[in-house]
């Protein structure tokens, strides 16, 4: 009996500094999360927008608007000679700023697009104390929205996101009921499964470890930046958001990723499967987090440009006839989608 006792007590001993080191874990992990890195912009980066703006006729704009909690949030705008009079938002990955996006702004640029480059909150040159996935960034994505509609008559305003910046640009479909269309690249499904996958890679395990094993830390750091900062990250979920939406989506996502792996996205097209064409999947073979351009670049720039395209309301491009049950006219060359006409996969735009 005195050995069962031992055992017993050795247990609970073991479960409760196993418990109280994945909260520690969790604390530790969220406070990274919502402090990241910041990449403070330098001379060089501004040469390098300058440079694009210059070859593609256009002048960088510094502009900024103001958040709800007051941060400062600023970016470029650019806008090219031979404007189409359409725009698109550019949206960063954590720890970078708006010249990581100066690649895909100039290969819009050279497509007649005007383009908005901003830091995200707690990044770049942008105030806020802290990110928040979405959650806060819906509302900012929102006014970046606004002060573009009522600076110029715009066409469309699409969007484009990688990382972290997928994901808010997702997250705020929400928010904003007036983009033309978006793509998203290597998003998240939902801050809680990034999480699982960031907690369970550290063990070489996958989400597995952060479900089971390591569920007490994501729990823990969940509620902490509840109690610590008044956020709740359960609604930084870009499935929810998307499926919620009217907006046509289709997401970019390497099947090499092992940052985000290509299972968010699948998740994010599957919950969205009876929407095709609004909700398309591209998943490049040879891709990794972010890398699509990279490893294809001649079909990246097609899917893109097609995509925003075939979704112009005003121009060459699709006309939506009824969003609510999926019904497109897409453009010339293309025909009439009804729901009972779609592929099962409805992986290509």
């Amino acid at each position: 009996m005195r050995q069962v006792r031992t055992l017993a007590l050795s247990g609970f001993i073991l479960i409760a500094v196993w418990l109280v080191l994945a909260i520690l874990v969790g604390i530790v992990a969220i406070k990274w999360a919502l402090h990241p890195a910041r990449r403070v912009m330098r001379p060089p980066d501004e040469a390098r927008a300058e440079a694009i703006a210059e070859s593609n006729h256009a002048q960088v704009e510094e502009v900024s608007v103001l958040a709800d909690d007051g941060a400062r949030l600023r970016g470029w705008s650019m806008r090219p000679l031979n404007w189409n009079g359409n725009a698109v938002i550019l949206l960063h990955g954590q720890s970078d700023n708006r010249a990581g996006m100066l690649g895909n702004a100039n290969l819009l640029l050279r497509h007649g697009y005007a383009v908005l480059l901003p830091d995200a909150r707690a990044h770049g040159a942008s105030g806020g104390d802290f990110a928040t996935y979405g959650v806060l960034e819906a509302d900012d994505l929102r006014r970046w929205f606004d002060w573009l509609r009522q600076s110029e008559t715009q066409h469309c305003i699409d969007g484009l996101g990688e990382s972290m910046g997928a994901a808010q640009l997702l997250a705020s479909l929400r928010e904003i009921h007036g983009f033309c269309a978006v793509v998203a690249e290597s998003p998240f499904a939902s801050f809680r499964e990034a999480s699982y996958d960031r907690l369970g890679e550290k063990l070489g395990t996958g989400p597995w470890a952060g479900r089971t094993l390591l569920r007490p830390a994501v729990e823990a750091g969940i509620l902490y930046a509840r109690w610590k900062y008044g956020v709740d990250l359960e609604l930084a979920s870009p499935e929810n958001a998307v499926a919620a939406s009217t907006t046509p989506v289709l997401l970019f996502h390497g099947k090499r990723d092992t940052n985000l792996p290509p299972r968010h996205s699948e998740t994010i097209q599957a919950k969205n499967s009876t929407c095709y064409p609004q909700v398309a999947l591209w998943e490049p073979a040879e891709a990794g987090h972010c890398g699509a351009a990279g490893a294809e670049p001649k079909e990246y720039e097609r899917r893109l440009i097609d995509w925003f395209e075939s979704h112009d309301m005003h121009g060459q491009g699709a006309v939506r006839l009824n969003s609510g049950k999926g019904v497109f006219a897409l453009k010339t060359g293309y025909r009439y989608v009804q729901p009972g006409d779609l592929p099962q996969t409805g992986n290509l735009p």
